[in-house]
Parts: C-alpha cells; sequence; structure tokens
C-alpha cells in the first residue's frame, strides 16, 4: 500500500514593523527565489503574492518538514538574498513569527484567488486589518502584546 497526503497551508509573514520595504519593482524577482526555496524543499507552491509589507502563499508542504522548519528557512534564505541583491534597499528582515493556516483541498481555487488578488485587496484594507480577519476566522485568539511586532 502506498502512502497519501495533502498539506496545503495558507502562511503569512510581514516585514520588521510592516515596513513598506518590497518595491513592487521586484517582488517577482523575490516570489521566483521563494519558489526555488519551496521546490528544494520537495514542497510545492500553488500561489504567492503580496505587497510592500507581507508576502501570502499556498503550498503543499512534504510531510517531512516541520511547518516551523518550512517557514523558517523560507524566511531567512529570502531574507539573505534580499539583503545581497540590492534590490530591497530598505529592507531589514521580515518581522519575528508567522501566521499559518491549514486548508482543505476544496478550499484550494479559493485561496489562490484570494492571493492573487492582494494589490487590488489592500486598497481598502490594511495589513493590519486582514491579519487580524484571518486569524480571528481560523478562531485564534489575539495576544495583542505580540500583535504585529
Amino acid at each position: 500500500m502506498t502512502s497519501y497526503r495533502q498539506l496545503l497551508y495558507h502562511i503569512v509573514f510581514h516585514t520588521k514593523g510592516a515596513e513598506k520595504t518590497i518595491p513592487d519593482s521586484h517582488c517577482k524577482e523575490l516570489y521566483n527565489y521563494i519558489w526555488g526555496i519551496v521546490k528544494n524543499k520537495n514542497s510545492k507552491l500553488y500561489q504567492i503574492n503580496g505587497i510592500e509589507d507581507h508576502i501570502h502563499m499556498l503550498v503543499d508542504i512534504h510531510p517531512t518538514l516541520p511547518v516551523s522548519d518550512f517557514v523558517r528557512d523560507v524566511k531567512s534564505f529570502s531574507s539573505r538574498w534580499m539583503k545581497q541583491t540590492g534590490h530591497f534597499q530598505k529592507f531589514k528582515g521580515w518581522a519575528d513569527g508567522y501566521g499559518v493556516f491549514s486548508v482543505s483541498y476544496r478550499e484550494k481555487d479559493m485561496i489562490i484567488g484570494y492571493i492573487k488578488k492582494q494589490k487590488e485587496h489592500h486598497r481598502t484594507i490594511s495589513f493590519e486589518e486582514e491579519y487580524r480577519k484571518l486569524l480571528l476566522e481560523q478562531g485564534i485568539t489575539i495576544d495583542e502584546r505580540y500583535f504585529l511586532k
């Protein structure tokens, strides 16, 4: 008998201080770099997008990888690369922490659509408002001591 799995996660993380340090002119390069990290971890990136202060990803993480290790590596490798390229001169790093939400396969297309429309979405809602809403929709109690620090 073979093993089957589908481990979809919606991952959200932001820049230090939620500062707008990801220029639109270089975000595609960043997304491609992150795609390479995901691929090297034997995982699948379904969608990535964001705006100047944060990123959303929908990924299928290989079952041998703890989610925390996966996110840590994506953030640390991409941060190092961003600082080396010279295209992200104001970037100081990623903020501590992240949001990760399990996604059922039935929700996959909806989440992909949501991630694709980040720029449109953020014309009317801030990242903080969006993040609070995501947490509350998942039944997560927000601890204000750590929120967006």
